[in-house]
């Protein structure tokens, strides 16, 4: 009898330090991704300062080139060692992206129940990957191509998607809304006005998406956006920067809080 109880005792302990194990990994992997993500916001604070000064050296060479000022050849190397600067930024900052661990687990079956409906019932603008916990949107059927404003025909859609994230069964985990485009540059002047990068774009559509809160019942505690730009395509972008329609998406991870 006392053999039996000591090894009762020997599993249970086992088990503790293996829960205690899993939960310093994660608690690791959390700090991990928050410093991560720290750098990058401040990579991506200085790279927006750079595009904007960017976009306002190349308004003065316009205007030096037509009046044929001195200082056309001064701004045009000051216009090259700035896009050289930004393109070093944009690397690294893609580079750190890569390495930032973003990743979902399988949810409770109650949970998973309800996401696989959700997305059966609207197979041309939702998927659902059950093993890391996705919920994917089609960008090209939630905004117009450069905007960043959800369509109409969509916003049912995730205003019905947070009732599930509010259920009893969601709201022991955190969301994450993460934006993606394919690599097609901005071109229109009046959209690099408010999107002046695809990371920007990718990030403003995740936050379009995070708004839409019927009544805001989801906790805002529970939510983040992020953006990926182009540059963590699913499939090939075609050459010359002609993009794929796959890569265009709003990708909704369910995690464990404080991811």
């Amino acid at each position: 009898m006392r053999t039996v109880k000591l090894s009762a005792i020997l599993v249970m302990s086992a088990g503790v330090l293996l829960l205690g194990g899993c939960n310093s990994e994660l608690d690791d992997l959390r700090i991990q991704n928050r410093t991560q993500q720290r750098q990058i916001d401040d990579l991506m604070a200085e790279l927006e300062a750079k595009t904007l000064e960017l976009n306002q050296l190349k308004e003065k060479l316009t205007a030096a080139q037509q009046t044929d000022s001195i200082e056309v050849d001064a701004l045009r190397q000051k216009i090259a060692a700035l896009e050289e600067d930004i393109a070093k930024k944009e690397e690294l900052i893609a580079s750190m992206q890569k390495k930032l661990l973003l990743g979902g687990a399988a949810l409770p079956v109650e949970l998973t129940t309800q996401l696989e409906d959700f997305a059966k019932e609207r197979p041309d603008l939702v998927t659902y990957d059950s093993s890391r916990g996705v919920v994917k949107f089609k960008s090209d059927l939630l905004f117009d191509l450069g905007s960043d404003r959800v369509a109409a025909s969509a916003v049912e859609a995730i205003k019905s998607l947070c009732k599930i994230l509010n259920s009893e069964e969601a709201k022991e985990f955190d969301v994450i809304i993460a934006g993606h485009t394919d690599d097609v540059r901005i071109a229109t002047a009046e959209t690099r006005a408010k999107h002046p990068t695809n990371w920007h774009l990718s990030v403003h559509r995740a936050l379009s998406v995070l708004s839409i809160r019927p009544d805001k019942d989801v906790d805002p505690t529970r939510l983040s956006a992020r953006g990926f730009g182009e540059y963590r395509p699913i499939v090939d972008n075609l050459p010359g920067k002609k993009g794929n329609p796959q890569n265009r998406r709003v990708e909704i991870y369910i995690v464990p809080k404080g991811m």
